[in-house]
């Protein structure tokens, strides 16, 4: 059921990505002249993405991926010290954009978002900040009706046991882990964390589904 809902390239999911990068095009179209930082994304990503910057530095926390051609370059570290970790890793530190999808609610607290959307504005005079919006009525990474505002421990028997989920975590400890891990915001903590930016609302059968801070 997942895959017909997000995984196959049919799908609501797939469809919705493409519309986002039609989107993410209009708003930057001269991207292929761009030098891009993708904050939480992989390298894989943008091998199949349909847009082609002049050059890409993935950075994330986890393994980024290992890239095929130089115009796109990993880079292990944390994003919301993203300078602190490229000038570790030898990296540039002044981009044209940075990129971000669906990071912002996964950082650890409103400290931590605060970090990262410092870093960014930091980083290039331009971005690109999406993030899923904390009151569409389905928790987008389980796929759950109304998850995102039931208590704690019924979030984590979801995240064991829901069958739409992506990864099903194999004990308590993980499954909570990816549930403290996951805190979704509204609009009103977007434009905080952005203030000089657009707040774009990607909608879902008239529904807004994700925000885009673009600037």
């Amino acid at each position: 059921m997942r895959r017909l809902l997000v995984e196959s390239p049919t799908s609501l999911g797939a469809r919705a990505r493409l519309r986002r990068w039609d989107l993410f095009r209009a708003n930057f179209p001269d991207v292929t002249e761009m030098s891009v930082l993708d904050l939480g994304g992989t390298v894989e990503s943008w091998q199949r993405a349909p847009v082609t910057p002049r050059r890409v530095t993935v950075l994330n926390l986890f393994e980024p991926g290992e890239s095929r051609d130089d115009s796109v370059v990993p880079v292990a570290g944390d994003a919301c010290a993203a300078r602190s970790a490229l000038e570790s890793a030898g990296s540039d530190t002044s981009f044209d954009l940075v990129f971000s999808n669906s990071l912002l609610e996964h950082v650890g607290g409103h400290a931590r978002r605060v970090d990262l959307a410092r870093e960014i504005d930091a980083l290039a005079p331009r971005h690109w900040v999406q993030t899923p919006y904390r009151y569409f009525p389905v928790e987008p990474h389980w796929l759950f009706p109304g998850m995102q505002f039931a208590p704690t421990k019924a979030r984590v028997a979801i995240a064991r046991h829901w069958p739409l989920v992506h990864t099903r975590p194999k004990t308590y400890e993980g499954a909570r882990s990816s549930v403290l891990w996951t805190e979704l915001v509204g609009v009103t903590e977007m434009q905080a964390y952005f203030p000089s930016s657009t707040i774009l609302r990607e909608r879902l059968a008239g529904l807004p589904k994700s925000l885009i801070a673009v600037r």
